[in-house]
């Protein structure tokens, strides 16, 4: 039987009956897109929650649902004139009480503090003030104090002023076009690359590089980009829960900073964190300094709050070079690729994600998703649990390349 495929008996009815899965793919020459080409759908605006009376620094206030709990996440934006914990506190405890009055379905309210003059959305400055507010902890959130604030483990104060961001995020891919997995560099190297992932079938990960697991053993890994975000990160961790699945996250340190309960709560529930840098920038065309920077600062801000160091990195957009490849062996990460992309991230619809997800799903696989696409949201649950009909068991990385 060829190294690239593997059978799996699954009982029915009694009988054995045999599934073949198309093989891993390979890895690309330079610039090739990596499976699968996606379309491109406009996603529907998120629904919106109405305050009445208006708070006027709530400028946002939106909600989404997983298929069994809502969430909603307000953005605030204050003048610098305003931005004391005496002011923010307060008003945070207020719209936390008023959300839920709203809408007595939400089952979480995640707020976001911004000051309104250095406002550049998500990746700009951090915010002042984050917190994630549990419905059953509403009246605990509430009684909130300035001296006990600092105690709420679903709160975030920034300690210093914000400033912008020594980098600006550039991972964005372009919305006609899926992730691509491009090297930069002598165009020899890949060849390189390309025998070291044959050898990974049989001998298992080395140099530093993650192809795949062993495609003989019924499990795959489930892997979310771009963590944490404010609204999706209790919808996904409740999917999870449901289901009972463990994934791997690629974290963004800039996130992590803002939003460190769910990094916490992450890891509490058995997840992996990994690094996708701290600004989610392109490390491609950076100095070697900037780019030990990005992976050294975000390694040190997530072993801080999980006590544990990462081990796996992805580069954002997929752009990679021989310096990253080195920087990353430097700070002990290997660098983890993937064999399934749906590109939810380009919102193909609930129905073409989920054929794509499950049609390329195979033994020794590395599924990449996104923690931010609403579309990934509403369907993970039942993608997971669809899985199991194929005998597939989604794991995290480190599982899914530990030897047997």
């Amino acid at each position: 039987m060829n190294r690239f495929y593997a059978t799996l008996f699954l009982l029915s009815a009694g009988l054995a009956q045999p599934i073949a899965y198309t093989p891993l793919p390979k890895v690309q020459p330079l610039g090739t897109v990596q499976p699968v080409a996606p379309g491109f759908q406009k996603i529907s605006p998120l629904p919106q929650i109405g305050l009445n009376p208006l708070i006027p620094q709530v400028r946002r206030l939106e909600y989404a649902s997983n298929g069994y709990v809502e969430a909603a996440h307000a953005l605030l934006l204050l003048p610098q004139a305003s931005s004391s914990l005496r002011t923010i506190l307060p008003l945070a405890q207020s719209v936390a009480t008023r959300t839920f009055t709203a809408r007595p379905s939400l089952a979480v309210v995640d707020i976001s503090v911004y000051r309104a003059e250095s406002y550049a959305g998500y990746g700009g400055p951090l915010p002042l003030f984050t917190a994630s507010v549990a419905k059953g902890r509403l009246g605990e959130f509430a009684r909130l104090t300035l001296a006990t604030a600092p105690d709420y483990d679903h709160l975030w104060i920034n300690p210093s002023t914000p400033h912008p961001p020594l980098l600006a995020p550039t991972g964005a891919t372009s919305p006609s076009q899926p992730e691509e997995l491009v090297f930069a560099g002598d165009s020899e190297e890949p060849k390189g690359q390309q025998e070291e992932q044959m050898h990974q079938s049989e001998a298992g990960p080395a140099n530093g590089l993650v192809y795949h697991g062993d495609p003989t053993r019924p499990q795959a890994a489930l892997t979310f980009d771009d963590a944490p975000h404010p609204l999706y990160a209790p919808l996904l961790l409740d999917a999870l829960r449901r289901t009972g699945a463990k994934a791997t996250f690629f974290v963004v340190g800039r996130n992590a900073e803002a939003y460190p309960y769910f990094v916490r709560d992450m890891a509490r529930e058995g997840h992996e964190i990994a690094n996708h840098t701290y600004h989610h920038v392109r490390l491609v065309g950076l100095t070697s300094a900037q780019i030990a920077e990005e992976l050294r600062r975000n390694n040190r801000l997530l072993q801080a709050l999980t006590g544990e160091t990462p081990v796996f990195f992805r580069p954002p957009g997929g752009r990679y070079s021989a310096e990253v490849l080195r920087a990353a062996r430097a700070e002990g990460l290997s660098m983890a690729f993937w064999t399934d992309d749906p590109a939810d991230f380009n919102n193909p619809g609930a129905l073409t994600l989920e054929t794509r997800l499950l049609g390329h799903l195979r033994p020794g696989g590395i599924v990449l998703l996104h923690d931010n696409a609403q579309q990934t949201i509403g369907l993970l649950a039942d993608f997971i649990n669809d899985t199991r009909t194929t005998g597939i068991r989604l794991v995290t990385l480190k599982t899914l390349v530990e030897p047997r």
